[in-house]
Formats: structure tokens, sequence, C-alpha cells
């Protein structure tokens, strides 16, 4: 107990910059996943192309070489400077986007085909029919899996340590110059995953119980 008492800022600290990682690169996956998915299965085929591509590349590519991309490789193009922690930001969100994507993309299949061709015979272009009728029932199928996604984007945070960018994952490191305990550390920076793991389950199973509800 002492080694979080005794180091009850660096905790909180640390895992406030991580919830913040987290944050930001949740929204931006969330929203290039969904597009991602839209070109999936959009009927122009160079669309389908893209979106293939990128999601079996980055699906296939260790996190860690996304972050030594951005990190140390993309500095070197000279195109438009960025420091670690959005380095961090766009590696975490470029790859978890590709999971998003495909759970998105399952969500649409389990829509009725029937759905797509009544907003078609209505006249709805393939946006409109994506965006105000297949995308709303899909999401409310995708919840359990996009869940389990954000919380491996939670983990996922961790990696950024490794790219002085500071968050949880660091807090192994600076007990160790201090002498404290890390066993025990590490312990306590488990519990604090659980603890942020929590709400995500939470809303998880809230949205479940209403849209059951609903339908």
């Amino acid at each position: 107990m002492s080694v979080l008492t005794n180091n009850l800022p660096l905790f909180l600290d640390l895992f406030w910059k991580t919830l913040q990682l987290f944050a930001v690169s949740a929204v931006l996956s969330l929203l290039l996943g969904t597009i991602l998915a839209a070109l999936r299965v959009s009927p122009v085929p160079v669309f389908r192309g893209i979106g293939t591509t990128y999601v079996t590349v980055l699906r296939n590519t260790p996190l860690t070489l996304v972050f030594v991309f951005f990190v140390f490789a993309y500095p070197l193009l000279d195109i438009l400077k960025i420091d670690n922690y959005t380095a961090a930001v766009v590696a975490l969100s470029l790859y978890t986007a590709a999971f998003v994507c495909e759970v998105v993309r399952s969500g649409i299949n389990t829509v009725p085909v029937g759905q797509a061709e009544a907003s078609r015979a209505l006249g709805l272009t393939f946006t409109q029919m994506l965006g105000n009728v297949v995308l709303p029932q899909a999401l409310r199928s995708v919840v359990p899996p996009m869940t389990s996604t954000m919380i491996a984007l939670l983990k996922n945070t961790t990696v950024a340590s490794g790219f002085a960018v500071a968050q949880a994952g660091n807090i192994r490191d600076s007990l160790a110059e201090q002498g404290e305990n890390v066993m025990f550390g590490l312990l306590w920076v488990a519990l604090g995953f659980v603890i942020l793991v929590m709400p995500l389950t939470y809303v998880q199973q809230a949205f479940e119980k209403r849209w059951s509800v609903s339908r």
C-alpha cells in the first residue's frame, strides 16, 4: 500500500494522461473507422479497394511498428512536424480505426438487405441510405465488440511509454528510479486499468439494455 500512497501524485498524473491519450485516440479512431467501413461497403470498386487495403495493412502490422514509423521515420519526410504525443495519437488512431472498421462493417452486414433495397426504391443515395437507415441499425448490434475494441485501445496506450510519451506505462520506470517495489507498483497499475475499464463495461451494458427494450 505504501507504494501507492507514497507515489499517489505520480499515479494520478500519469493515469490522467493515459485517459487523455485514450479519449482523443478513441474519438478519432471511431470517426475514421466508420468512414472506412462506408468505403468497404461502397458500390464503387475503387473505394472498396482503398478500404480493404487500409484494413489489411494496418491489422497485420504490429502496433509498435506503427509507432516507430510516426515517431522516427515520419519526421524524416519533413512534411509536418509533430511531437511524440501527437505521433502517439496518430499511431493509435490509425491502428485502431482498422479494427473499428471491421466491427462497423460486421454490424452493417446484420442489417437486412431489404432495408437497403427499400431505401433505393425511395430514391435515397448511397450516403443517405447508409447514414439514415443502415448505420443507426448497425450500431446497435456492435456495442459489445466495439467496447472490446475500445478496451484494447485503452491497454494499447501503454505502448506509448516506449516512445517518450508520458502515461501509465511510465510508472514502472519512475518507481524503479526511486527504489520502490516495482512488482507492487505494477499490481497497482493493473488495478488502475481494471478501474478504467469498468465504466466502459457499464456503458456497454446500459446501451444493450436500452436498445434491447426499444427493439
